[in-house]
């Protein structure tokens, strides 16, 4: 494996992992609405998007 395919595989595997915490958060936060505030939504909105501009970012890479 080289650098290339190192770099693209780290950014396909944070994309995921980033996009998985978001979701999970998202549903922690649905599950006890009351007793979290919005700030909890918003982080979850924030890791959504960063998993996908990650897995955008491997996409690209992996064009030839």
């Amino acid at each position: 494996m080289n650098v290339r395919e190192a770099r693209i595989n780290a950014a396909r595997i944070l994309g995921n992992a980033a996009l998985a915490l978001g979701f999970a958060v998202a549903l922690v936060a649905s599950v006890y609405a009351g007793a979290l505030p919005l700030t909890e939504y918003f982080f979850a909105v924030l890791l959504v998007h960063v998993g996908l501009g990650l897995r955008l970012e491997a996409a690209i890479m992996y064009r030839p």
